[in-house]
């Protein structure tokens, strides 16, 4: 082996060593660079889960917010159908109020036409049958509507569907008595459409009771 040779076979150890030295540097980078990409992959991936989670709640939110707007629109809306039923109701009972009310005056005049007439008399008897059957006709159709008359002869007195007229002493029945009633009261549907004009018996002693 020559001299030429010999250097020759160095060179080409000393390039194969450095070859292989760089190559081994250039994998480990690359390792190192594998390694970082792996973590930040993870961590993207973590923080596109959180971003999914934090929409997803917000989505959830949004709907329980709707859903409680749904039911309070709900609650309204059945308050406003309860409403308009009342209103339907009551403008039902009450729309013939006026006009019942009118109509008292016809069973006034009724009622004061059977007490005048002289039912002994025999001319006047058929005549008074007469008025007296279409009284009763006129109070069975009137009670259809809802009318009921308030006749208390006999009862406490009830500031509520009573008109006290006057007071008298009288030791046969409870001070606060209806001992007489002048004109009969109606009520129409449970409402007062008209009180009773009454009597009202006091302590005999003279005492007025203040309860009344």
């Amino acid at each position: 082996m020559n001299e030429d040779t010999s250097k020759d076979q160095v060179k080409e150890d000393i390039d194969e060593t450095q070859v292989e030295q760089t190559a081994d540097k250039i994998n480990s980078e690359s390792a190192e660079d594998e390694g970082t990409a792996e973590v930040d992959g993870l961590s993207v991936e973590q923080a596109h889960i959180k971003a999914l989670e934090d929409e997803l709640a917000a989505a959830n939110a949004k709907i329980e917010s709707q859903k409680d707007q749904v039911i309070r629109a709900l609650a309204e809306s059945e308050n406003v159908r309860k409403r308009a039923e009342l209103d339907v109701d009551k403008a039902r009972k009450f729309a013939l109020e006026a006009f019942a009310g009118e109509l008292l005056s016809v069973v006034d005049n009724l009622e004061r036409a059977t007490l005048a007439a002289d039912a002994t008399n025999e001319y006047v008897k058929p005549l008074l049958e007469g008025i007296e059957l279409t009284q009763k006709s006129f109070v069975s159709t009137i009670n259809k509507f809802g009318m009921e008359e308030i006749d208390p002869q006999g009862q406490p007195f009830n500031p509520e569907h009573h008109q006290a007229m006057s007071m008298q002493e009288s030791a046969d029945v409870e001070p606060n008595t209806v001992i007489a009633v002048m004109q009969k009261g109606y009520t129409l549907n449970g409402r007062l459409l008209r009180p009773a004009m009454v009597m009202v018996s006091r302590a005999p002693d003279g005492g007025v009771d203040t309860t009344a």
